[in-house]
């Protein structure tokens, strides 16, 4: 048990961190299990609210010095990358029924003529170079003798 002052608030100080920190890593962990949780299932709204969540949860850990700013990117990193996947996977599937199930209607599609290219702005148009202010003239006074 310490003896000096400051090493008693020490104490208390570090215990109430200890506390705050491991409440963030808990509610990292939960959001990160909801997140994981919702791949799984079909709903698209889910799965976007759970990650957004998720990554909002990394960027508290990372702020509050928890987790390394690039272990948390890293972590963003594939976070976001099995939400693809995710939603890639069911795009495809529903895709694939989508298809079975309605025969091809329109094969020929009108081309779609593009706009013409805008004209290139005039010199008159652009904005002139701002000129530099000149150079202060100074003087020296010479010391009379």
């Amino acid at each position: 048990m310490p003896i000096i002052k400051s090493a008693k608030k020490r104490v208390k100080v570090a215990e109430k961190a200890a506390i705050r920190n491991s409440k963030t890593k808990r509610s990292l962990k939960a959001a990160l299990k909801e997140f994981t949780k919702a791949l799984t299932s079909a709903d698209k709204k889910l799965t976007k609210e759970s990650h957004a969540k998720a990554q909002s949860k990394l960027d508290t850990a990372a702020k509050k010095g928890l987790l390394h700013k690039n272990k948390v990117a890293r972590q963003k990193r594939q976070l976001a990358a099995s939400a693809k996947k995710a939603a890639g996977a069911t795009k495809t599937a529903t895709a694939k029924t989508v298809k079975a199930a309605k025969p091809a209607a329109k094969k020929a599609a009108a081309p779609v003529k593009k706009a013409p290219a805008a004209a290139k702005k005039t010199s008159a148009a652009a904005k002139p170079a701002a000129k530099k202010p000149a150079a202060k003239k100074t003087t020296v006074k010479k010391a009379a003798k």
